[in-house]
């Protein structure tokens, strides 16, 4: 008997066993083990380690590693790499567990509508149905209300549907769910509550357009002290509206953004150089003349004349045209030359056959990796050269369109021979390629010039440079040969772009100073820099000179923004 009870395990440890394998199973269900995994450290003891940064620890359990996560101070550092919806998780896992503890001890909080009471236990649990709408952790601004996500999907739905309609009943573009301002205004009117109305047809004409014209003014305001601080450009952009007349749109920019000054019709100071002279001068003394260092317009020849007497009159300001502008123009200069016209005339004809005709046309698109062939525009001449690279890029499919025996009938018509011919003439297609090649640089540049991703004036120089001699390369130096487009070039940058200040901006873009092998080093450059420096007051003189320094010395430059990032 005393051999037997020696060996039995008392009812003691029967219940210490049980109460242990129900802790692990229990521990095992905790949802932070999602995201924490177990292993063993160098001396054989358990650790944990976190599954977003790998940091390990030897003790504390899963509840500091849920600390962890959750970014909770004092036990443990925070994790820098776990995602804003698991952080919101833990947090709400602490708190219940905090909960928990403070209803074993008596302490009960007032009923909200996030918990609900557990049928089986009658104890308060956390919603875990919620979490899925909290994507953006505790600091979401447009978190939805809880009434808001108990709602089923037929009534979300339904919502949709009304603002659909109210879409497609207006006109209204779809893009417009893109604007910053639609989140802001919904969450607004789901914060009013039932009842609200919207505001009314007078409201939005009158009262309310009254409000955001004082809220854009004084945004408009904010920038004055950047015109100030940095200089600005003003942008003067001529068109003209369905009744024909001609109207300046005036816009500053400066880094911190571009704002619309004003409007003017200037049906009356069109062609008059002296009085668009003045409209750019008071423009300038409501910017501040100042503040003012760059004025673009049209390259028309009135507002080239009123820019150079604009200059007489303030002398610090730099007039030039628009870049786009102008490289569009060279762009139709080269259209003009006749073995490009010519070329572009054939192209055309196989273009407007294929697209003329319905049974060519489904026939390429039957045709795996078929994609449309680009048509020239009429008022974008770069279009013509992006319309015969794109039809070179087809050349294959337009070969097996012709010797299909789809096409025999329409070699009994004369267009379609003459298609045939084109799309089997080798120097057709060779003479596309030169020509794309040749225009490539131009293009590119007009792509950054008509972006408005980013400033382009410390680009313009630069790109005229490549593009001459991109095309000299090309005809490997035959003076022959490259004439003709390098001659059209020349004379436009002259004619419009080669100023002092396309010069300084080249010399002082860090993604062109610091390439030494193919940094430009003619005189023109350092002297437009130098003539731009000159024009400013002697304070902004001296200023310059000094950071001028900074800039050139590659090794104090790095330091001087390092120091600048540190403070």
């Amino acid at each position: 008997m005393d051999n037997m009870n020696s060996h039995t395990p008392s009812s003691e440890g029967i219940s210490s066993v049980h109460v242990s394998s129900e802790r692990s199973i229990r521990q095992k269900r905790d949802l932070a083990w999602k995201y924490i995994s177990e292993g063993a450290g160098l001396n054989g003891k358990k650790i944990l380690i976190c599954g977003f940064c790998q940091k390990q620890i030897c003790g504390g359990g899963i509840n500091r590693m849920k600390q962890h996560l959750a970014g909770a101070k004092g036990n443990i550092d925070a994790c820098k790499k776990v995602t804003a919806d698991v952080r919101c998780e833990m947090k709400g896992l602490l708190e219940e567990n905090v909960k928990k503890v403070n209803e074993k001890k008596g302490i009960f909080e007032s009923n909200d509508n996030s918990t609900q009471e557990s049928p089986s236990t009658g104890k308060r649990k956390a919603n875990t149905q919620l979490g899925s709408y909290f994507k953006m952790g505790l600091n979401d601004k447009d978190q939805p209300s809880i009434k808001a996500c108990m709602q089923s999907k037929e009534r979300w739905h339904d919502v949709d549907m009304a603002i659909a309609l109210w879409f497609y009943d207006a006109c209204i573009p779809m893009n417009a769910v893109n604007s910053a301002f639609f989140t802001t205004a919904i969450s607004k009117i789901a914060g009013m509550g039932h009842g609200y109305t919207g505001p009314s047809y007078h409201s939005l004409r009158v009262n309310l357009l009254h409000d955001a014209k004082q809220h854009v003014s004084l945004i408009i305001d904010s920038f004055r002290r950047t015109w100030i601080e940095t200089g600005c450009t003003i942008m003067g952009d001529g068109w003209k509206d369905v009744r024909q007349r001609p109207l300046i749109n005036f816009l500053v920019y400066c880094p911190k953004g571009i704002t619309f000054l004003k409007s003017v019709d200037a049906s009356d100071i069109y062609t008059n150089a002296e009085t668009l002279c003045n409209l750019f001068a008071e423009i300038v003394e409501i910017v501040g003349h100042e503040n003012v260092i760059h004025m673009v317009t049209d390259n028309g020849a009135n507002y080239k004349a009123a820019g150079a007497k604009l200059t007489e009159r303030y002398s610090q300001i730099t007039w030039s045209p628009c870049a786009a502008h102008c490289v569009n123009l060279i762009l139709k200069d080269v259209g003009e030359i006749p073995n490009v016209q010519s070329l572009a005339t054939l192209a055309s004809k196989v273009t407007v056959f294929v697209y003329n005709h319905k049974c060519t046309l489904n026939w390429l698109r039957k045709r795996p990796g078929w994609r449309e062939i680009i048509r020239p525009g009429a008022t974008r001449f770069a279009t013509t050269f992006i319309a015969l690279q794109s039809l070179y890029e087809r050349k294959d499919h337009l070969h097996a369109l012709v010797i299909d025996t789809e096409f025999k009938k329409f070699l009994k018509m004369q267009k379609g021979k003459e298609v045939k011919q084109i799309v089997q003439d080798g120097n057709f297609w060779n003479n596309c390629l030169m020509i794309v090649r040749i225009m490539g640089p131009i293009i590119r540049l007009l792509r950054i010039c008509d972006t408005d991703e980013k400033p382009t004036l410390g680009y313009v120089y630069e790109g005229m440079y490549r593009a001459r001699l991109a095309i000299k390369k090309l005809f490997k130096n035959r003076k022959t040969l490259y004439k003709p487009y390098t001659s059209i070039i020349k004379q436009r940058w002259d004619r419009m772009l080669r100023l002092d200040l396309h010069a300084a901006a080249y010399y002082l873009n860090p993604a062109f100073q610091y390439d030494q092998e193919n940094f430009c080093k003619k005189p023109e450059i350092m002297r437009g820099l130098l003539n731009v420096i000159d024009k400013q007051n002697a304070c902004s003189k001296t200023k310059m000179a000094d950071e001028l320094r900074y800039f050139r010395d590659t090794t104090k430059m790095q330091q001087y923004f390092c120091f600048s990032a540190f403070n």
